[in-house]
C-alpha cells in the first residue's frame, strides 16, 4: 500500500491468518456487512495505491499512522461522496486498525492516534420516496397465482407491514415467523433481534405462500426456478438474496406500470406512516432497529407537512 507522505514504505506481505482484513471481516455475523465492509477496505486500498485490481488483502493496515488517516480522510471527501458514505469507510479503517493492534502488528498508542478521526457532518434529507397504499395494490395485482406469484404477493406485504432491511427480509427463516402472534424475529445490524408485526392481510398472504413452499425448515423466501420449484440444498429452501429481493420489486412495480420502488422506500414509508398516525418516536425505532432515535426522527414526515401547509396560506 503507498501511503500518503511516506513514499518509501513498501507493502509488506501479511500471512492470511493474521491479515487485519480477513480476522476483521471474518469478526462480522452478517453476509451482507461482510460484503459491504470488503468493499469499503477494497476501494480504500485501490485509493491509496492507485491499482484499480487491489484489495484490501495482505496491505500492511498495521504501518498506518495518524498523518496517513488524517490523509485518507480528506482523499475520501474529496471523492464527492455523501457523508454517510464516507463515514462507513471510515469505520471499516478503524476497524481494520484496531484488529491489527489486536493482533499484536501495532501499539496501542499508534492505533488511538491513527484512529481518533472525527466524523464527516452533512445534514441531508433521508433518501427513498413515499409508496401510496395504490401502489403497492397494483404492485400485489401484478402478482400472479403461480408460485413466484404468490411469494412476491407475501414478501411485498412483508416489506410494507415491517419496514425491513432488505438483507433483513432476506434473513429470515420459516422458524422466525410466528402466526399466533402475527410476528417476525428479525436480525439486524450487529445481529441485533427484534420482534416486528404483520397486518391480518400481510399474514394472509404469507400463509398462501407457506401453503407452497411447505413447512420444512429452511429460509421463509426462495428463489424459484421458471418451472415453479424451490431451489433447495440439503433438502431445504436456500434464501431469496437480496439483491434477488431488489429484482423482485422491479419486475412487479413495471409489470403494475409503476416507477421503481426499493425496500429502503417501504422503510421509510413505514416509519412516516408509524409517526403520522401517531405512534411515538421510541416505538417507531424499536421497530425498525435504529441504534438512534435521531435516526428515526430524520423520517418525521410532520414537520414537512406543517411547513407545506404554512406556505398554502400565502396568496398572490
Amino acid at each position: 500500500m503507498s501511503l500518503p507522505a511516506v513514499p518509501d514504505v513498501a507493502a509488506l506481505p501479511v500471512e492470511p491468518a493474521r491479515d487485519p482484513y480477513h480476522v476483521y471481516l471474518d469478526s462480522l455475523t452478517s453476509p451482507e456487512s461482510r460484503r459491504t465492509m470488503r468493499g469499503c477496505l477494497d476501494r480504500l486500498a485501490r485509493l491509496l495505491t492507485g491499482d484499480e485490481s487491489a484489495t484490501g488483502a495482505g496491505q500492511p493496515w498495521h504501518l498506518l499512522r495518524y498523518e496517513h488517516t488524517v490523509r485518507i480522510r480528506t482523499m475520501l471527501t474529496d471523492q464527492g461522496w455523501s457523508a454517510a458514505y464516507v463515514n462507513k469507510h471510515l469505520v471499516a479503517l478503524r476497524r481494520v486498525l484496531k484488529e491489527a493492534w489486536r493482533l499484536g502488528q501495532t501499539s496501542a498508542e499508534d492505533f488511538a492516534r491513527a484512529s481518533d478521526l472525527a466524523p464527516v457532518r452533512q445534514s441531508r434529507l433521508p433518501t427513498g420516496h413515499h409508496v401510496p397504499p395504490e401502489v403497492v395494490g397494483a404492485a400485489l395485482s401484478a402478482c400472479d397465482d403461480s408460485p413466484a406469484g404468490v411469494r412476491d404477493a407475501a414478501l411485498i406485504a412483508v416489506l410494507y407491514s415491517t419496514g425491513c432491511r432488505r438483507a433483513e427480509l432476506s434473513g429470515l427463516a420459516l422458524a422466525d415467523y410466528d402466526p399466533g402472534a402475527r410476528s417476525l424475529r428479525v436480525r439486524g445490524k450487529r445481529d441485533k433481534e427484534r420482534l416486528v408485526y404483520l397486518t391480518t392481510e400481510a399474514i394472509g398472504l404469507v400463509e398462501r405462500w407457506l401453503a407452497i413452499r411447505g413447512t420444512g425448515p429452511g429460509a421463509l423466501f426462495s428463489p424459484i426456478s421458471k418451472y415453479g420449484t424451490l431451489r433447495r440444498r440439503d433438502g431445504r429452501p436456500v434464501r431469496l438474496t437480496g439483491q434477488g429481493i431488489a429484482d423482485v420489486l422491479a419486475r412487479r412495480f413495471g409489470e403494475a406500470g409503476a416507477s421503481r420502488r426499493t425496500a429502503h422506500d417501504f422503510r421509510r414509508t413505514f416509519i412516516g406512516e408509524l409517526l403520522d398516525a401517531g405512534v411515538d418516536l421510541a416505538t417507531a425505532q424499536a421497530l425498525v432497529g435504529h441504534s438512534s432515535p435521531a435516526t428515526t426522527a430524520r423520517y418525521d414526515r410532520r414537520p414537512e407537512k406543517t411547513r407545506r401547509d404554512a406556505v398554502d396560506r400565502l396568496r398572490l
